[in-house]
């Protein structure tokens, strides 16, 4: 049984037509709220007056620290060796808890170290190290040096007196031709007395 093509026709839906009515009324009035609020958002942003919005600070207000923090620096650079602690390993890394090249009553033997390194055999503490550690030098400025050589000086149950910047151009002016690590107790014991 066939139907008729006109009984097909009558039972297909009318095509859809938009009518009046395209978009809703509260989609155009949402739209038109937001474009009027990104106006006075951006004319308030861009106003040199002050505005109610935000909390008007200026970008001098979101200037960086220059003070170095040796903690930090420490924690970045020197923790994997000399722990959290400043312990070191037994036998394997030095102690910089109540060592004497840390608490002697110049900090220049500190600093050279920090500034060249060291290789070779190193007592401290009675306990012979024999290692490597990197420079510093062409890595840290005078002022993270300082930092670090203080907080190392006053860390650890170490109370040694501090020093500061000067000091330490002063002593890398004076190694300045100096290309390789110090040489252990050969090189550094001297330094020490």
């Amino acid at each position: 049984m066939t139907e008729s093509r006109f009984t097909q026709q009558q039972r297909e839906l009318p095509e859809p037509a938009e009518g009046s009515r395209p978009v809703p009324k509260l989609v155009l009035t949402i739209i038109f709220g937001l474009l009027v609020w990104a106006a006075y958002y951006l004319y308030a942003a861009y106003n040199p007056m002050p505005s109610a919005l935000g909390d008007n600070r200026i970008a001098a207000d979101f200037a960086i620290s220059t003070q170095v923090d040796g903690a930090q620096l420490y924690a970045a650079n020197c923790v994997a060796c000399h722990q959290a602690n400043g312990k070191g390993l037994p036998g394997v890394f030095p102690p910089l808890a109540g060592a004497e090249w840390v608490n002697a009553d110049k900090p220049d033997v500190l600093i050279a170290i920090i500034l060249h390194g060291i290789q070779g055999p190193l007592t401290v503490d009675g306990t012979q190290y024999n290692g490597m550690m990197p420079h510093f030098g062409d890595k840290f400025s005078d002022d993270e040096i300082t930092a670090l050589a203080n907080y190392l000086r006053s860390s650890f149950g170490n109370a040694a007196p501090s020093t500061d910047a000067a000091h330490v151009a002063t002593i890398r002016k004076a190694g300045a031709t100096r290309l390789a690590p110090w040489n252990g107790d050969e090189d550094l014991r001297p330094m020490l007395d």
